[in-house]
């Protein structure tokens, strides 16, 4: 006896009352399922890819919040195996009594240099569906890996954590959105004795601007004054700044940024700096980066002295 036909391909004979009524629709056997809880959240992360720069970082928009303790990216995070200065800082100083290196600390030009940088939130919606407390830690280190005559030591390292209160902004002005305002307490220091111990505290303010492509972020601030007996560099604004421009080109895979501070003063009191970044795919995550830098400041065991730095490597996470 031979085999019925599938169930799926079997004739379907329309009754009397059917063919009345007109033509029978067909029937969807792929038809979707209704969502559920999980198809939902993972529709919220594809539609996250096309969020704006500024709400992906920060999470500004309701539908963007993800709660606290979740570690995020801040800062770009790369390593450079190349970090070379046409003019190595041997004898660091500051005008502090004792905070003069007066015997060359033998420096090669080369070096490598790396960063990292995470933010997390831990306190949300402060005022209503706005306010964000954040926790960010910065922390750039010099290594000296090709000096053999000083044992590859590492030269510098800047700490930098930081108390950010973030707010959600909507406001149009000279063709850009403005998205983000916050302001943050931020220590950096480097942790050494005299005659090499630097730090500073500030007050910063960020405004964040985005339009097609684009990321402009304005941060002014204001140093925090230490007592004259703890203070390791009394003119350190007048050479890092009192406020900085980052504006940030997206081309798709590639990234490219210019960030430059300036001291805000005239004459013997005026002094800045300005830093350009290339961000370009390799991998996957894994981009290319080059970095240079001219002015005073690329570290804070240099924030008076003036120097060109070119850096080359890789990098994983990016400005925006």
């Amino acid at each position: 006896m031979p085999n019925p036909a599938p169930f799926s391909t079997m004739p379907v004979r329309p009754s009397a009352n059917s063919l009345a009524s007109g033509p029978v629709p067909p029937v969807q056997i792929n038809a979707p399922l209704p969502q559920r809880d999980d198809d939902i959240v993972a529709a919220d992360d594809t539609r996250s890819l096309t969020r704006s720069p500024l709400d992906q970082r920060w999470e500004l928009d309701p539908q963007s919040k993800r709660g606290t303790f979740v570690l995020r990216a801040y800062k770009p995070v790369f390593v450079l195996p190349v970090f070379w200065t046409d003019s190595p800082n041997q004898t660091p100083a500051s005008p502090v009594p004792d905070h003069h290196v007066k015997q060359s600390l033998g420096i090669q030009g080369t070096e490598a240099l790396y960063q990292i940088s995470l933010k997390s939130k831990v306190w949300q919606n402060i005022f209503g569906n706005n306010g964000d407390l954040w926790i960010g830690y910065t922390q750039a280190s010099h290594w000296q890996i090709y000096n053999s005559r000083l044992s590859e030591p590492f030269r510098e390292t800047d700490y930098e954590p930081e108390a950010i209160l973030s707010f959600r902004s909507n406001y149009h002005a000279l063709g850009w959105d403005g998205r983000l305002l916050s302001a943050s307490l931020t220590h950096q220091s480097n942790g050494r004795n005299v005659p090499l111990s630097r730090s500073w505290n500030r007050v910063i303010l960020t405004a964040g601007f985005e339009r097609q492509g684009w990321v402009l972020l304005l941060r002014p601030w204001w140093r925090i004054p230490d007592s004259p007996s703890s203070d390791d560099n009394p003119d350190i604004q007048n050479y890092m700044g009192r406020g900085e421009v980052l504006l940030v080109r997206n081309l798709g895979h590639q990234e490219l940024s210019l960030l430059i501070r300036h001291s805000l003063r005239f004459g013997s009191a005026s002094h800045g700096a300005a830093q350009f970044e290339w961000a370009f795919p390799i991998s996957g995550n894994l981009h290319g980066h080059l970095q240079v830098f001219d002015g005073y400041g690329q570290s804070l065991i240099d924030y008076n002295h003036r120097a060109l730095y070119v850096g080359l490597g890789i990098s994983v996470v990016e400005w925006y």
